[in-house]
């Protein structure tokens, strides 16, 4: 069954019709990844009475082709309001879902003169909370060059060069890859390290500080994300202390994930959360000041999440991160971050990268 299949039982059993504006969810349903996630250039309607695809004359040979879809071509003569009005009409929908997370009041504004508005109830994320085959495979070669990426830049970093630096390299090596970056990558040096979303600046790299690179690829649009941290020289007895303490949050956040599975225990995301968070504070570390993990696919953040305040259940087909961190203001952050896959058989991590002690 495909995933707008899917999609159309679910809209079917819940209302008259969905409204589709997020392109990741656009692309999920329909496999088409033309549009712009910055502009908007379609809408995707799930009815009772069919799929519906709303875009202009630019679009119109590609989407043409995606059989599912029937096309509803939008110009300055006929706008999408003008459009929609006419198939719920037509279908005679009363009340439409609407993705209520990506859509802007201007549009509602329009939306609801034509029909009854309420929340699709994020049915479309929960369908990609879990993967399939294909999508895990593409997450894999993006992980497997992020893993390349890590190990070209130990070999390429040296004292004087800026975080600025370190950051184009890595985008660099994606280009030359043929693959994207998913997201700005994140360099931090020192005690810039101690900020978790750190913008990579021209502070140049010093003998034993602290390097922090957080940095992800997107192939086939699906995305990747992991996080190193490593020493630029000898790291001190302070910062070996605090970089062992991550790494055992976060290993035993996964030892936990893994003994739940063998026990056929349920694996509640907030309280994978709470292993790591917790040894974290029990070594007298401040708390982790983001949540421990999120979902990861077309997106970089997606469903499902590891935080204190999560309610989602961890099941097989599910890739996620678990990225605990301990940042010290004046002294530095650590933070480890790895990509894990849940099968039958227990987690398995996917980004490979050495995650011991390395001082260059």
């Amino acid at each position: 069954m495909t995933s707008i299949q899917k999609a159309r039982k679910l809209v079917d059993k819940k209302f008259d019709a969905l409204l589709v504006s997020s392109i990741p969810n656009v692309i999920f349903l329909t496999g088409f990844a033309g549009f712009s996630s910055q502009e908007r250039e379609a809408y995707l309607l799930l009815t009772k009475g069919g799929n519906y695809i709303f875009t202009d004359g630019r679009y119109l040979e590609a989407v043409k082709k995606i059989k599912a879809l029937k096309l509803i071509e939008i110009s300055s003569e006929k706008k999408f309001e003008d459009g929609l009005k006419e198939i719920v009409a037509k279908e005679k929908i009363k009340k439409m879902a609407i993705d209520e997370d990506n859509i802007k009041l201007s549009e509602v504004s329009k939306i609801k003169k034509a029909v009854k508005i309420c929340s699709d109830e994020n049915i479309i994320e929960n369908l990609r909370k879990t993967k399939d085959a294909t999508e895990i495979a593409n997450i894999k070669k993006a992980c497997k060059l992020g893993d390349q990426i890590f190990k070209h830049i130990l070999s390429e970093v040296k004292i004087g060069m800026t975080e600025k630096d370190i950051a184009q390299t890595i985008e660099v090596f994606i280009l030359q890859h043929e693959a994207q970056i998913s997201f700005k990558p994140i360099v931090a040096y020192g005690t810039n390290s101690s900020s978790p979303h750190h913008i990579s600046s021209d502070r140049k790299l010093k003998k034993n500080e602290i390097v922090l690179l957080d940095f992800g690829v997107k192939i086939n649009d699906y995305c990747s994300d992991m996080t190193r941290t490593f020493f630029a020289g000898r790291a001190s007895k302070e910062q070996k202390k605090v970089y062992k303490t991550v790494l055992e949050a976060q290993t035993k956040a996964i030892e936990f994930i893994k003994s739940s599975i063998l026990n056929h225990q349920s694996i509640d995301g907030s309280k994978v959360d709470m292993i790591a968070r917790e040894y974290i504070e029990g070594e007298d570390y401040s708390t982790i000041p983001h949540s421990l993990g999120h979902g990861i696919g077309l997106e970089v953040h997606e469903k499902p999440c590891l935080s204190p305040k999560s309610r989602d259940l961890l099941i097989n087909g599910m890739v996620f991160s678990v990225e605990p961190g301990i940042y010290i203001p004046g002294f530095g952050g650590i933070r480890i971050e790895d990509l894990v896959l849940l099968t039958e058989k227990g987690p398995q991590i996917i980004t490979r990268a050495n995650r011991e002690i390395i001082e260059l």
